[in-house]
């Protein structure tokens, strides 16, 4: 099952007038680094990047990114998490004390854009009201993802992952290579098993967050440990 829709939280502070946030796009600023996105004719009118993020390529893999890092790494662990030494010592998106270094908590429970990796790597400026940013899916993006589109477990240039095709008759898709996932200096299940993260907290235990997971034969919403490292694919 899904869970219901996050709230999303916001850096964002103060009122920007219409005027102000065309001035700033005029000057250049708010430019966006090279992706492609595809549009799936999803009811949101979202669109999704063509590649993970560190790729180039639709079937590469890319960098996998622990959750709330904007950096890629050698080794993912408690130990080196950015927020956190510990699944109990967590020192930001927290909201129970048991879990937080000593008894720390806020009330954060989707990525804020300085922690979003898609919106680090992909986006220069400031961060404007009512433009459009890349940013990493929500968990209810991602329902929404596969809900409506059509998807296939399929091989692209010798890579196993997830073609999903928009259902709008324009054959627009995207692929999922299935990277697995990063724990310590190891990669797990690379070529069968796709791990995608959101930006939505877990909803019970806030040392994990909702990821996208998919198999050959099946995908879901799963929780994952905060530390992993996983894959990652801006939306805009």
């Amino acid at each position: 099952m899904f869970f219901v829709a996050a709230v999303t939280a916001t850096a964002l502070t103060g009122c920007v007038k219409d005027d102000d946030i065309l001035a700033a796009i005029n000057a250049g600023m708010g430019a966006e680094v090279k992706m492609q996105y595809v549009d799936l004719g999803l009811p949101s009118g979202l669109e999704w990047a063509k590649c993970n993020l560190g790729a180039e390529n639709a079937e590469e893999y890319g960098t996998y990114f622990a959750w709330g890092e904007t950096v890629g790494k050698k080794k993912y662990t408690w130990k080196n998490y950015a927020y956190g030494e510990a699944y109990n010592k967590l020192t930001k998106y927290c909201c129970l004390p048991e879990y937080g270094l000593n008894g720390f908590t806020d009330t954060l429970i989707c990525l804020l854009h300085e922690d979003d990796a898609a919106t680090a790597n992909l986006y220069t400026g400031p961060i404007l009201p009512h433009v459009s940013i890349p940013h990493i899916p929500t968990a209810d993006d991602w329902k929404e993802l596969f809900n409506n589109t059509d998807v296939q477990w399929t091989t692209v240039k010798g890579v196993k992952g997830l073609k999903c095709t928009a259902r709008n008759g324009t054959d627009s898709s995207i692929f999922l290579p299935a990277a697995g996932y990063m724990d310590g200096d190891k990669v797990c299940m690379a070529g069968s098993f796709g791990n995608y993260w959101s930006s939505s907290l877990g909803m019970g235990d806030p040392y994990d967050a909702w990821g996208f997971r998919f198999v050959p034969d099946r995908q879901s919403m799963s929780y994952y440990y905060r530390y992993y490292g996983q894959s990652v694919r801006a939306v805009r």
